[in-house]
């Protein structure tokens, strides 16, 4: 059966793509090896969130007597937290199954791969192949984790993100190498259900690529928590013991052996590029990326590549935002859309990481912009002078927003509190309609919120706080 538009990949990315390629009028069906909404929604953002929120529950009943409320003799259910984040995955899961029919795209289940001739190989659990030919071929099939050459993930001794989320007991002890989104959060999760966990970081600070005040403010809270955290340190090898592994971490001071339950690699994620045909189609790759034009056009006409794959950030919004444009672009050609969509601007993309308490950012860090040649204006807004995080017990963290001097440009806001994931658009959106502090502050924030420490932020980098 032929096709217009053939996706390889279901996850944000994938199912997107499909989804606007259907509504533009266009034949499509989507290849998935395992379970549609890939690993976002099965294994990555969604199941994870569950279990931060279980996560949450405990401090919240940890801390209830703070909050006027006598609780007795509770405990984390760790098998409970686990069946409830696989139940949420698998709800998503058929969610986009939901979605795949309404939309009536043929779901082709089994390995897809590109050839020379403008199809799509798919070999399903029985052995075998079928090629389907496709005007247009979308590649969407994500990453997975990255391992180092000296700490291998047996699924036991090392494990990585999947396997930390459906451990069968709780443990522990646990070594967790890598901190960022991933890291930070598992590290969040099972220490707040009391797991005794070490961070090993390899750059001289946490979240390293959030802004430098950042870092230090979630570094001091989790030290705070009890975690240990060793930054500029890197584990070097990883023993199996008779009662979990020992792990020698390399330091600036020499060389610490940690001993625990397990350990968790969370050093990041490297693109799914092989065993998808690009060598036989021909397809353009470098530094183990797919190579696009702004359009998501790689060097084979037709064919196309979203997501994990390709250079930009590997975040779910990104992948799902670059299916539409990458979809959009060639309807335009096609004279099936309207207009040529603009180019995804990577300089706006919001950051996330739903660690306790939260962070999340959006353009340039006060040392980019300096960097860049830009005079700032810098303002910090701490949530302990807010109204409605002291009456939410949520008194962690600030509001950090950083301004060109000279136009009253937002050139990026960086925070760190409770619910700052849902806070980021307004910088989001006032960058994108490209607004000066001026125009924010002429806008009404509502009070009490947390979201008004932006204009309390913003006061305070231009020397008219209020509130502070």
């Amino acid at each position: 059966m032929a096709y217009d538009v053939i996706v390889i990949g279901s996850g944000p990315g994938g199912y997107v793509a499909a989804i606007r390629a259907s509504q533009l009028g266009y034949k499509t069906a989507i290849v998935e090896r395992e379970n549609l909404g890939g690993i976002c929604l099965n294994w990555g953002c969604i199941p994870t969130k569950a279990l931060l929120k279980s996560a949450q529950v405990m401090d919240y009943m940890n801390h209830a007597a703070d909050y006027g409320v006598q609780v007795k003799d509770f405990k984390a259910d760790f098998g409970g937290m686990v069946k409830r984040s696989r139940g949420v995955a698998d709800k998503m899961s058929k969610g986009i199954q939901y979605l795949m029919k309404k939309n009536k795209i043929d779901v082709l289940n089994g390995n897809g791969k590109v050839n020379n001739k403008k199809e799509v190989e798919v070999t399903g659990a029985d052995g075998k192949t079928t090629a389907y030919p496709a005007k247009h071929i979308i590649l969407a099939t994500g990453g997975r984790a990255r391992q180092l050459p000296n700490l291998p993930i047996d699924g036991k001794a090392v494990i990585g993100y999947r396997e930390a989320m459906v451990l069968p007991e709780q443990p522990k002890s646990m070594i967790v190498v890598g901190s960022g989104a991933i890291g930070v959060e598992f590290a969040y999760f099972y220490h707040s259900i009391g797991t005794k966990v070490t961070i090993v970081e390899f750059m001289p600070r946490i979240v390293p690529v959030e802004d430098e005040d950042i870092s230090k403010e979630l570094e001091k809270i989790y030290k705070k928590k009890g975690m240990t955290i060793m930054t500029n340190a890197s584990v070097e090898k990883v023993e199996k013991t008779k009662t979990g592994v020992k792990a020698t971490v390399k330091t600036a001071a020499g060389e610490e052996t940690l001993e625990a339950d397990i350990v968790l690699s969370a050093v990041g994620v490297v693109a799914n590029i092989e065993n998808i045909g690009l060598e036989t189609a021909g397809v353009k790759t470098d530094k183990g990326k797919v190579v696009v034009d702004k359009y998501y056009k790689t060097n084979v006409d037709g064919i196309y590549a979203i997501g994990d794959v390709t250079p930009g950030q590997a975040l779910a919004h990104v992948a799902s935002k670059e299916a539409v444009i990458c979809v959009e672009a060639f309807a335009a050609k096609d004279g099936k859309h309207h207009h040529t969509p603009e180019p995804l601007d990577y300089g706006n993309v919001p950051g996330c990481t739903y660690c306790s308490p939260e962070i999340a950012s959006v353009g340039m860090t006060e040392k980019q912009a300096k960097e860049a040649g830009y005079e700032v204006k810098v303002g910090k807004f701490p949530f302990s002078a807010s109204g409605k995080a002291s009456a939410a017990g949520a008194m962690e963290g600030f509001v950090k927003v950083v301004f060109d001097a000279k136009y009253g440009e937002w050139l990026g806001t960086h925070m760190i509190g409770a619910n700052v994931t849902e806070m980021i658009t307004e910088t989001v959106v006032a960058r994108k309609l490209e607004t000066t502090w001026q125009e924010v502050l002429d806008s009404i924030h509502p009070h009490p919120t947390m979201s008004e420490s932006v204009k309390d932020a913003i006061e305070v980098a231009l020397g008219e706080a209020i509130h502070l």
